[in-house]
């Protein structure tokens, strides 16, 4: 897999995105597309259309023309490659498929997308059946897209679309407000961590509640006198002022302690006032919801550490941001938007 992959998926479901509308869903329906799960398949399992396809499929094509499908981000971002997946789709796959994206402010209706400015993000691909394309999308610079249209030549079936990148928060939602700070849809994001057996520690960062231990961050067993740790970067520099260290679901597999540390990456790390420690060693309690306020200077990062081991399902960092940073984010956001 290309590196990309291991960005955000910007048009998953579960973080807000959306398909808004298709050109064709005969078969099989245009909003699995976006499903958060891997493509499944059940052979020999028939509805009143055919065969069932966890993935989206249009009609055989019997004229001129394409099929499309135009999707809503759940968040606004620079696009840096797609994954376009034809899994269990072996004799009705397309041939060819493309991707367009444009960028529109707002809430636009569907008439509105259409006569957008779209652009190119990846030109017309060969794809093959029942396989994963990883596809990098052409230099963009720094260009920031809202929506994006996946074409397909002539017809056929795709069970997935992943679109990664980097997220780029609205400064409309984070400027003047109290924020989440570590909120991956604000442009947080983990940077590295000890262990991601069981699921990836980006779980924690998604918006709504864990609805079971699947969508949290859960490491292996620890056999050793160590413990597990999750590098964030925050959404932007700021000061923290509630924590909230949710293990929901976590019933017999939660971190016995946790402790949060503080970092600016601003300053040379052997700076001792790089660090700060935020939240010392603390109990936790399995299945549990728990919240600490504090007050932190400005910082840009956190380590969380769990002891020995186990899984969050959460992590909220709610604070503020200070001028300085609120008038770099409108500037950043001003100038990926001015095509």
């Amino acid at each position: 897999m290309t590196d990309f992959t291991s960005l955000p998926d910007l048009a998953v479901r579960t973080l807000g995105g959306s398909v808004i509308a298709a050109s064709d869903e005969s078969f099989a329906e245009k909003e699995n597309l976006l499903n958060p799960w891997r493509p499944a398949f059940q052979p020999e399992t028939f509805g009143p259309k055919g065969q069932l396809y966890d993935g989206w499929e249009t009609a055989r094509r019997r004229g001129p023309g394409h099929d499309w499908a135009l999707v809503r981000l759940g968040v606004p971002g620079r696009i840096l490659g797609v994954v376009i997946d034809t899994a269990w789709f072996k004799g009705n796959f397309p041939p060819h498929a493309s991707v367009e994206a444009c960028f529109a402010d707002g809430y636009p209706s569907l008439a509105e997308l259409l006569d957008a400015d779209w652009v190119e993000i990846v030109p017309k691909t060969v794809l093959k059946g029942d396989a994963e394309h990883a596809i990098a999308t052409v230099d963009l610079g720094r260009r920031l897209f809202t929506h994006v249209r996946l074409n397909m030549f002539p017809d056929g079936g795709i069970a997935r679309l992943r679109v990664h990148g980097h997220v780029v928060p609205n400064p409309r939602f984070m400027t003047g407000l109290t924020v989440d700070l570590a909120a991956l849809e604000n442009g947080a994001r983990v940077a590295d961590c000890s262990n991601m057996f069981y699921s990836s520690p980006d779980n924690m960062l998604f918006p709504g509640l864990a609805r079971n231990q699947a969508e949290g961050w859960e490491t292996a067993r620890r056999r050793d006198d160590g413990h597990d740790w999750a590098l964030i970067h925050l959404a932007a520099p700021g000061f923290i002022r509630l924590a909230e260290i949710d293990t929901t679901n976590l019933k017999f597999n939660a971190p016995a302690e946790f402790a949060l540390t503080g970092i600016d990456d601003r300053r040379p790390p052997d700076n001792k006032a790089s660090s700060w420690l935020l939240i010392s060693r603390t109990r936790l309690q399995p299945d549990t919801r728990h919240r600490f306020r504090l007050s932190s200077p400005e910082v840009t990062s956190v380590r969380l550490n769990i002891y020995p081991d186990g899984g969050v399902a959460r992590l909220r960092l709610f604070g503020d941001l200070s001028p300085a940073t609120e008038q770099a984010l409108r500037a950043d956001w001003n100038d990926q938007t001015q095509h």
